[in-house]
């Protein structure tokens, strides 16, 4: 029986989870003007967002983790005696860490290495990892527990909403036109990640309190006669988020909420004030 072992990008948060240690994370890199910082290991989401809310201007690049880097993880998971990988990315609509990921892989020839693409971010890859090492530990193969990820993949759902559409314009994540007709009708657009695994917009909204009631009753809405893992996704606003979170846990179809920061480098991408609201269904 192979020993499977599994790995999942650093935008999934999960170095701010709970977690089995044996699950290897590869980070992606924060480039701040002039200087590099790996993603957790050296800012983390409280220090990142404290330093754009002071400075809005500042210079702000990410780069996925290296083709190199990936490679030299799978060799070092192959060296401690695993010979089959499952490894989970962000959507490839959102990073090159999927690419990267592959072409790692095919440099591993004597490993079967599955490289997975979530087609989402942040507690979704999370949850898929989580669940993936809790059933190779169960003796589960391959092919059993990418058919269970692709299950989470089809039966989760996340809406975001923005404070600002500066930072998703500026990355390219909205076309310069929609930037500028938002910053000029003040929306605040409410978002979702697609069943492709790419960030599209669902309502433009007036307010932000607007904005977070739509995605709400959206989300109730979505929800209802399912069983579900609800989760909060925040950035400098944990604070605002507590009411919500006492509010969703007196659901009967939810059986929990989790609270998770965005990490530093999906969180430049759409910036301070952001906050999503997504379900995982049980």
């Amino acid at each position: 029986m192979s020993r499977i072992g599994v790995a999942v990008c650093g935008n999934s948060g999960m170095d701010y989870l709970v977690h089995d240690k044996e699950i290897r994370i590869f980070r992606s890199l924060l480039l701040i003007g002039t200087e590099e910082y790996e993603d957790f290991v050296e800012i983390n989401a409280d220090d990142f967002y404290a330093r754009i809310t002071k400075n809005p201007d500042l210079d702000i690049k990410t780069a996925q983790t290296s083709t190199g880097k990936i490679h030299e993880m799978y060799q070092e998971m192959v060296e401690a005696g695993y010979d089959e990988l499952i490894v989970i990315t962000i959507s490839q609509h959102l990073s090159g860490t999927y690419q990267n990921a592959i072409l790692a892989a095919k440099m591993m020839e004597s490993t079967p290495i599955h490289v997975f693409d979530s087609r989402s971010l942040s507690y979704v890859e999370a949850f898929m990892a989580a669940t993936a090492k809790k059933m190779a530990d169960e003796g589960k193969n391959a092919s059993e527990i990418l058919e269970r990820m692709e299950w989470i993949r089809d039966h989760n759902h996340i809406y975001v909403t923005v404070d600002t559409l500066k930072y998703l314009v500026k990355n390219g994540r909205l076309s310069n036109a929609a930037g500028f007709f938002g910053t000029l009708l003040k929306l605040k657009p409410l978002l979702e990640v697609s069943k492709e695994g790419k960030v599209v917009t669902v309502e433009k909204i007036r307010t932000t309190a607007k904005a977070r009631e739509a995605m709400l009753k959206k989300f109730y809405a979505e929800i209802a006669g399912k069983k579900v893992e609800a989760l909060l996704i925040y950035t400098n606003n944990m604070a605002d988020l507590f009411d919500m979170q006492e509010e969703l846990e007196q659901h009967d179809e939810i059986s929990e909420v989790k609270l998770i920061p965005l990490t530093p480098v999906v969180g430049c991408h759409a910036g301070p004030g952001t906050m999503g609201l997504g379900y995982i269904e049980k």
